[in-house]
C-alpha cells in the first residue's frame, strides 16, 4: 500500500442525526467539558470510565451541569441511538421498556445502559455545531475560505443553523477549526499539568485515538475500503506521521494534529458529493406550465452501507411513489417540494423535511431520525425512533415512536395523531430497522426550547376529526392491518362513522325510490361527492395517482 494516499475525512452520520438542531446548553462548552473529562477518570469504579453508565451521567448532567433530567436523558438517548447494534437488541430493549410498570422500574432499566465515555464527550462537543455566535449572527459567514463556499447554495445554503446538520463543509470546518479542543479534550489529566503544557511534550492515549473514529474515517490509495480512524493512525507504515511510539504505545499530540490537518479532506460520501457526482434519479416527472424540475441524487451506487444518501428537491403538484433498494438504510432529505404526495416505502436511516409546503409524506421506518424545519401545512405519516420539529406552521404529525417527538424551537399550531396507516411490507421494515409498536410516545411531546414551553404550541387530534389512511398501491408482503392497533379513543370515532353509514345506507334503500329517482339522487350524491373533492383538495390526490404512463404499480420501481 501507498503510504503517501492516506485520506481522512468527518463521518457525516454523527452531524446529520447527532446534533440536535438547537443551540446546546451552556454547560456544553470546552471548560464544562475538560472538567468532566477529569471527573470521569477519577471515577473509574463508580461507572464512569471507560464506559460511562447512565446513571453516573445523570448525576453528572444533573448535580453539576443544572440540566433537567428530561434532557440528560435526551442527549445520552442520542448518542445510544447512533452505536451500531443489531434490530433484535433494539427491539428487546423496547420490550423491556414497554413491559415496565411505572416511572423507577424505567430508571432501574436505564441504570444499567451504558456509553463509551470519551466517544460521548466528542458527541457533546459536537453540539456546539448549531451554538448561535454573535459574531456570525452580525457579519454572516466565517472568514471566507474555499472549503466555505458551498458547491449548491440551493441546497445546502447556509442561512440558518438547521443547515449545518446536512453541509459536510460545515461538518469538515468545525472538526479542523476546533481539531487541537477535540484532542485536548481526550488526554490524560496529568497530561494538561503545567509540566506538559508544551503541545510538543504532550501525548494521546490509544483509547483517545479510538474515541475519534466515532467523528473521523479514512482511506489509503483510492482503496475501496474505508477505515476506521484509529486502524490507520495504528497501521505501522504510518507511525512515522501519525506520531505513534511503540514503546510508550501513545501518539504525540504535535505529531497526530499535523497529520490530522494534513489528510482531511472532502467527504467523498457528503451531500456535497452527492450533489456533484451522484447520480441523477428520474422518479419525478415534469410538471407543464412549470419552470421548477425536480431534482433526486443519490450516491447509493459507490456509497458502502452506512453512507448512503438521497436528496430530493422541487417536487412539484404530483405524486412520487416509491420502494426502492436504493433508499433502504439512506439518510434522505427531501428540500422545498410543494403540493405533493410522497411515498418513501422502504426502510430508512434518517429523513429530513426542510422549506416544503402543502405535502403529504408517507414514510417506511426511520432508524433513526426524523426531522423537520421551516414546512407550512405538511402532513407526515411515519414509524420513526425519533422525530424533532423546528419552525413548523400548521403541520400534522400521524407518528408511532418509542421516544417522546421533540418540540424545538419556533413552531405554531403542531397536531400529533396516532399512526393511520399500513402497506403490506410494513412489518418487515420496522422489524428490520429494529421498531416495535410498544412504547409509543406519539401523545407525550418534550418541548426543547429555550423561548417558551408552552404547551398550547401542540394538540391532539379530535378522535372526531380522525380518519384512517389508506396506501393506494399494490405491493407484496404480509401486513393487512395498522401495526399496534389504534388507541380506543380513535378506534370508537371510527367506529361510530362506520355506524352512519349503514344507518345512511338503511334509510336509501327504505325510502323504495323508483329508478329514475334512484338515478337521480346518485348524480346529485355524485355532484356533492365532487364539489367536497374540490373544496378540500383532494380532487388534486386523486389525480396525481395516474401518472404518465404508469399504473399503481409504481411503488415497485
Amino acid at each position: 500500500m501507498d503510504q503517501s494516499g492516506v485520506l481522512l475525512w468527518v463521518k457525516a452520520e454523527p452531524f446529520i442525526v447527532g446534533a440536535l438542531q438547537i443551540p446546546p446548553p451552556s454547560k456544553f462548552s470546552l471548560h464544562y467539558l475538560r472538567k468532566i473529562s477529569t471527573y470521569v477518570r477519577t471515577r473509574a469504579t463508580e461507572g464512569a470510565y471507560p464506559r460511562l453508565y447512565w446513571s453516573t451521567w445523570r448525576h453528572i448532567a444533573c448535580g453539576k451541569l443544572q440540566l433537567a433530567k428530561d434532557l440528560a436523558w435526551l442527549y445520552f438517548e442520542i448518542f445510544d441511538s447512533l452505536v451500531v447494534r443489531s434490530p433484535e437488541e433494539r427491539l428487546e430493549w423496547s420490550e423491556v421498556i414497554a413491559n415496565c410498570m411505572s416511572e423507577d422500574e424505567v430508571e432501574k432499566q436505564r441504570n444499567q445502559l451504558s456509553v463509551d465515555t470519551l466517544q460521548f464527550l466528542l458527541f457533546l462537543y459536537i453540539q456546539q455545531l448549531n451554538k448561535v455566535s454573535l459574531r456570525t449572527s452580525l457579519i454572516g459567514e466565517e472568514w471566507p475560505s474555499p472549503r466555505n463556499r458551498s458547491q449548491s447554495p440551493d441546497l445546502t445554503e447556509k442561512s440558518s443553523c438547521h443547515n449545518k446538520n446536512w453541509n459536510d463543509y460545515s461538518h469538515q470546518t468545525f472538526v479542523c477549526d476546533h481539531l487541537s479542543d477535540l484532542l485536548e479534550l481526550l488526554l490524560d489529566p496529568e497530561q494538561l499539568t503545567t509540566s506538559f503544557h508544551s503541545t510538543h511534550a504532550r501525548l494521546v492515549s490509544r483509547e483517545a485515538v479510538v474515541a475519534l473514529s466515532f467523528l473521523i474515517e479514512g482511506t489509503v490509495s483510492q482503496a475501496r475500503k474505508i477505515y476506521p480512524f484509529h486502524e490507520l493512525a495504528l497501521w505501522q507504515p504510518l507511525h512515522a506521521e501519525s506520531g505513534f511510539s511503540k514503546i510508550s504505545k501513545t501518539f504525540s499530540f504535535y505529531k497526530l494534529e499535523a497529520w490530522l490537518r494534513a489528510c482531511l479532506t472532502e467527504n467523498p460520501f457528503g451531500t456535497s458529493a452527492c450533489l456533484k457526482s451522484g447520480k441523477k434519479l428520474a422518479w419525478a416527472h415534469q410538471v407543464e406550465g412549470t419552470t421548477k424540475r425536480a431534482k433526486i441524487a443519490c450516491n447509493t451506487h459507490v456509497a458502502p452501507r452506512m453512507h448512503r444518501m438521497v436528496v430530493m428537491s422541487q417536487v412539484y403538484k404530483q405524486t412520487l411513489a416509491k420502494s426502492s433498494d436504493t433508499l433502504v438504510g439512506a439518510h434522505v432529505k427531501i428540500h422545498r417540494c410543494n403540493e405533493s404526495f410522497i411515498y418513501l416505502l422502504s426502510p430508512l436511516r434518517s429523513v429530513t423535511i426542510e422549506k416544503c409546503r402543502n405535502s403529504t409524506f408517507v414514510l417506511g421506518p426511520v432508524q433513526i431520525a426524523l426531522h423537520l424545519h421551516s414546512c407550512d401545512n405538511v402532513k407526515v405519516i411515519a414509524v420513526c425512533h425519533r422525530l424533532s420539529i423546528s419552525s413548523t406552521t400548521g403541520c400534522v404529525f400521524h407518528i408511532l415512536t418509542p421516544t417522546r417527538p421533540l418540540i424545538l424551537s419556533g413552531n405554531q399550531t403542531v397536531t400529533f395523531a396516532p399512526f393511520h396507516t399500513h402497506y403490506p411490507m410494513l412489518e418487515d421494515h420496522m422489524a428490520r430497522t429494529g421498531l416495535a409498536t410498544v412504547p409509543n410516545y406519539w401523545d407525550n411531546p418534550m418541548i426543547v426550547c429555550r423561548e417558551n414551553s408552552d404547551a398550547s404550541v401542540f394538540r391532539l387530534l379530535p378522535p372526531c376529526e380522525f380518519y384512517v389512511f389508506i396506501i393506494p398501491f399494490e405491493m407484496e408482503g404480509d401486513t393487512t392491518e395498522i401495526p399496534g392497533g389504534l388507541p380506543s379513543v380513535y378506534q370508537k370515532a371510527l367506529g361510530q362513522r362506520e355506524q352512519k353509514i349503514q344507518i345512511w345506507q338503511k334509510t336509501v334503500k327504505e325510502a323504495r325510490l323508483t329508478k329514475d329517482q334512484r338515478k337521480q339522487f346518485q348524480v346529485l350524491v355524485e355532484n356533492k361527492f365532487y364539489e367536497w373533492l374540490i373544496n378540500t383538495g383532494h380532487r388534486q390526490q386523486l389525480d396525481s395517482l395516474v401518472p404518465p404512463a404508469a399504473g399503481s404499480k409504481q411503488a415497485a420501481g
